[in-house]
């Protein structure tokens, strides 16, 4: 059986941890080990089961406790070429990973890792080598896909494909525009290299689902332009107006930036 739970989505740390009953993975790791340690503990796990991490993009909130947790429990760490180089340059990573725990994935080259298959695909965002993945496991489909600045074609095959998925529902675009951040920091947010608004995520969802969607989770809110029950009810009045019931055709849930999820069956 496949199980899911969210360790943090949001700017100030991503990770999430997927497993089967012999195996198991993170993606992403920008949360801090201490709190991964404890949040797993909740859980009867531990870091030493996991046998991998996978890495989107070299922002720091998606690896700031990437190098330390290879080190501590040499786990090997599988990102793209320009990821890897980015991690290595990044202020925000005191603790490199061990060279010898570096492995390299390919965009749109499926390797089978332990009990997972895993396929990394492009998704646009405005750093190095950024890629989603699909990841099979017991003929279960799991996507992810944080950190989007538009919903690309081959994006929207994957969300068809997927049974359980991922998507960033990163801000409100009224909050957004209406708030604080300065002009370019809006631009670059709503940009075609940036992050997936609420309504676009619901767009995306509407257009492209398919009867295998049974799950999609709402991942990397923000803080300032978003709030969950506004995300929630955006994305159930879009799904509507396509004709589509929340809850009925698929559940839709949000993810907490700082709380870890509880522990998701994917059957």
């Amino acid at each position: 059986m496949l199980k899911f739970i969210s360790l943090g989505s949001g700017s100030s740390g991503n990770c999430y941890y997927l497993q089967t009953d012999n195996d198991a993975m993170l993606i992403d790791a920008g949360v801090g080990i201490r709190s991964v340690k404890n949040h797993l503990h909740k859980c009867g796990l531990s870091l030493s089961n996991v046998k991998r991490i996978l890495v989107t993009h070299d922002h720091a909130d998606h690896i700031k406790a990437v190098g330390v947790i290879s080190s501590e429990f040499n786990i090997p760490v599988y990102a793209t070429q320009e990821v890897h180089a980015g991690i290595g340059r990044n202020y925000c990573v005191p603790k490199k990973i061990p060279s010898d725990n570096c492995r390299l994935i390919e965009k749109d080259k499926s390797q089978v890792m332990g009990e997972f298959v895993v396929t990394p695909f492009a998704v646009p965002h405005d750093s190095s080598g950024n890629v989603g993945f699909r990841i099979e496991a017991d003929g279960v489909v799991f996507c992810l896909m944080t950190d989007v600045g538009h919903v690309t074609e081959q994006m929207q095959h994957y969300i068809g494909e997927a049974n359980y998925l991922v998507i960033e529902a990163n801000y409100d675009t009224e909050m957004l525009h209406g708030g604080t951040y300065p002009a370019h920091l809006k631009s670059r947010i709503d940009g075609p290299t940036g992050h997936l608004s609420n309504k676009d995520c619901g767009e995306a969802l509407a257009n492209y689902a398919t009867a295998n969607l049974k799950h999609v989770w709402l991942c990397h809110l923000s803080e300032e332009n978003n709030h969950p029950v506004l995300a929630l009810k955006t994305i159930e009045q879009t799904l509507r107006s396509y004709g589509l019931v929340m809850g009925k055709d698929f559940k839709v849930e949000d993810l907490k930036r700082k709380t870890p999820s509880e522990f998701f069956e994917l059957v």
